[in-house]
């Protein structure tokens, strides 16, 4: 009979996301890992193989878990407002999280994607997945008469992309309302 797991693989990996989230990949430690998602080192290697290859995972569950956010704002709400949206609950969990962690892409860009091309991969499709989101909210809001059709799809969502990028990094380092506010103002100005 083959040996069965005594444990919960996805809430597991979903603790490992967030070690990886708060510590980065360099500062977090196998034992960090086995500690926060409660399980032992004989259970981690079988199911999620070492370290890098558990952070990747990690990363690649990170990145769905943000786009199915991106997924809700779009169902919920008109296309200017699911973009607005966005950087609404990045201000939001910036200021009513004394430990913002920002964003795990955004950091692993920083951290790694420099030096490993896998990572540099993930954090790639993630950002182009992005990108397509605010396009795609863009385009619904030409077709729908909220967007006027000077503004331009593709040049947009980039444009909101750095916006998004420099307010989480900005929220990490100056948390203040006034600041960040003036950046949402900014990417929502950038629709009309």
């Amino acid at each position: 009979m083959p040996w069965e797991k005594q444990f919960d693989v996805d809430a597991a990996l979903e603790q490992a996301m967030h070690v990886f989230w708060r510590q980065g990949y360099e500062a977090t430690s196998m034992q960090d890992l086995v500690a926060a998602m409660g399980i032992n080192r004989g259970s981690l290697y079988p199911t999620f193989g070492n370290k890098r290859a558990l952070f990747l995972r990690a990363l690649r569950h990170y990145e769905e878990v943000f786009l199915a956010r991106f997924d809700a704002y779009a169902r919920a709400y008109s296309p200017p407002q699911a973009i607005v949206a966005v950087f609404n609950d990045i201000v939001s969990d910036a200021l009513d999280n004394p430990n913002y962690s920002g964003c795990l892409l955004a950091n692993t860009t920083l951290e790694l994607a420099p030096h490993d091309e896998d990572v540099a991969s993930v954090v790639a499709d993630g950002l182009r997945k992005t990108e397509a989101y605010f396009r795609d909210r863009i385009e619904a809001g030409q077709a729908s008469g909220e967007i006027p059709a000077s503004v331009n799809p593709v040049q947009t969502a980039r444009v909101l992309l750095a916006l998004m990028n420099g307010l989480r990094v900005l929220a990490r380092g100056r948390p203040e309302r006034p600041v960040l506010d003036a950046i949402v103002r900014h990417a929502a100005a950038s629709l009309a």
